[in-house]
């Protein structure tokens, strides 16, 4: 079966969202061109180490080539959720980072989960054995605009536990630095008092 690639060569908007509720959310990166939507399902870690490579890609775009990219900021201009129903084409399983360097973008290509092993050529390739894909071209301002964003949707899940780093939940978290006793748990228990 012939590969299904989805190009955008200039969308009106590409970004990283979440469906459900923190501790519960599914992630998904959603491109939009025109009336045309494409979403793809992938983990929290993904979006994450997608929105660093993108940053650390454009630094290294400055240094080699010169070119112009926009300084890294914590400020997100699109805060619109994504657009509903999300449907996911696919699961993400690769990922692939590029520079075209006569258009001057980010090329950013998304490939499903596959049962069948391919040959990494694949990726940013327009062969028709494969996996299905997501192309998005990303002018530098537009990549740097994705990571910041992207960032700032892994934040808002669960804060971390100051104690271990890991997400606390709003029933209750067991630290594992304090070997399993919840803070509070032990002193000044009612079931502590002697009778």
């Amino acid at each position: 079966m012939t590969r299904s690639i989805h190009v955008f060569r200039s969308p009106d908007r590409f970004v990283a969202g979440t469906v459900g509720q923190p501790g519960d959310r599914t992630f998904y990166l959603q491109a939009v061109h025109d009336e045309r939507v494409v979403s793809v399902i992938l983990e929290k870690q993904q979006v994450a180490v997608l929105a660093e490579r993108i940053d650390a890609l454009l630094v290294e775009i400055n240094r080699r080539f010169g070119t112009p990219v926009p300084p890294e900021t914590g400020q997100v201009e699109d805060l619109s959720p994504l657009i509903t129903p999300v449907d996911a084409e696919f699961r993400v399983g690769t990922m692939g980072l590029g520079w075209d360097s006569e258009a001057e973008t980010v090329v950013v290509e998304l490939l499903a989960v596959s049962d069948t092993e391919f040959d990494a050529s694949v990726v940013l390739d327009d062969s028709e054995e494969g996996p299905d894909a997501v192309r998005v071209f990303l002018s530098p301002e537009s990549a740097r605009e994705f990571a910041a964003r992207s960032n700032r949707v892994i934040s808002a899940g669960r804060p971390p536990c100051p104690l271990c780093d890991e997400p606390l939940d709003p029933a209750g978290h067991i630290c594992v630095r304090t070997n399993g006793y919840r803070r509070g748990a032990i002193a000044g228990s009612d079931d502590d008092a002697d009778t």
